[in-house]
């Protein structure tokens, strides 16, 4: 008999850290020092972890970021090698602003797993929950879309809720979607997390529909790896620059990108924290002994997905810690 070690709970201690240092910072107006402090958390805790890890989705090229960089070598090099997905902070409008579905996330998958199209920021994508795999295509319209899912539901079209990014490059989808007669969840930021919800078991939503970051919809699918969904993508430059780019990289900008494409292996630890409470996360709370955490841990090889709420005491974590969790 043998208990493998599951990668995904040291994750979360990183996401833990993250989200302690930069709930400070909820609705205080600046999101770059909110991102800085759980970048700074997430680091630490991660050069800690038993992993020869290589940042792959991160928070920038090397010249653009100091910390969790593309490329940037993580862990204490120990084994295993493993690709590094990380967003110390998903909706820094929101934390800044004070608002619901802020979070820290970060995904692992084995070395030269992940897929990372240089210079392309965002994707046209489509996810759905685990009913509703093999229901959808990318390239077919949304309302058609909408229909299969429905089918796949056994719902009714009006009853179908779609997730948007509310954005004015979607009025189109919007309108249509309004015009088919099916229900909308506007959002404001935070595509890892919108993804995520109709892969939750009570549902906010069925599917999601339009533009979003390129680097998020790599963390979504390994997401998708452990929930079971599924998320099809295009790469969408946003100008000749970036169609050019694509092309010189050898890109091909009709190219359906399926789960498998953007995360290949079926080893994927994902791990995320509330910061600010939202939809399938509640947010840190802070008391004078301390703060709660939720935080969602997920495993593809064993499809277990565990939420974990936590208790952080200041006067015993303080002593083993070098982190300053109890100060700004």
């Amino acid at each position: 008999m043998k208990l493998e070690r599951n990668l995904g709970f040291e994750l979360q201690r990183a996401t833990e850290a993250a989200a302690l240092r930069s709930a400070r910072w909820m609705g205080r107006g600046d999101k770059n020092e909110a991102d800085g402090a759980a970048v700074d958390a997430m680091r630490f805790a991660l050069n800690a972890t038993d992993m020869d890890g290589i940042v792959v989705i991160g928070e920038g090229e090397k010249d653009e970021a100091p910390m969790l960089y593309i490329g940037e070598q993580i862990g204490n090099g120990n084994e295993p090698k493993v690709d590094i997905a990380v967003d110390p902070v998903e909706g820094t409008t929101l934390l800044a602003q004070g608002m619901p579905g802020a979070i820290a996330v970060v995904a692992a998958a084995e070395r030269g797993s992940l897929f990372n199209p240089p210079g392309i920021v965002y994707m046209d994508k489509i996810a759905v929950g685990e009913s509703a795999k093999g229901s959808i295509d990318i390239n077919a319209s949304v309302e058609d879309n909408i229909r299969s899912v429905a089918k796949a539901l056994k719902k009714r079209v009006e009853d179908v809720t779609v997730i948007v990014l509310d954005r004015p490059r979607h009025h189109e989808v919007i309108a249509r979607i309004r015009e088919l007669g099916a229900r909308i969840k506007l959002i404001l930021h935070g595509d890892v997390a919108a993804s995520l919800m109709p892969s939750m078991l009570e549902a906010p939503a069925d599917i999601l529909m339009g533009i979003g970051g390129a680097p998020e919809s790599v963390i979504s699918a390994c997401a998708m790896k452990c929930t079971g969904g599924e998320i099809q993508c295009k790469l969408w430059p946003r100008n000749e620059t970036e169609r050019d780019l694509a092309r010189q990289n050898g890109l091909d900008l009709d190219k359906v990108y399926t789960t498998n494409d953007l995360v290949q292996g079926d080893n994927i630890f994902w791990a995320a924290t509330g910061i600010t409470t939202g939809d399938f996360l509640k947010g840190v709370q802070f008391f004078g002994w301390g703060a709660t955490t939720h935080s969602l841990v997920m495993r593809s090889a064993s499809g277990t997905v565990r939420y974990i709420e936590s208790r952080h005491r200041w006067d015993k974590l303080m002593r083993i810690s070098d982190l300053p969790f109890a100060e700004h």
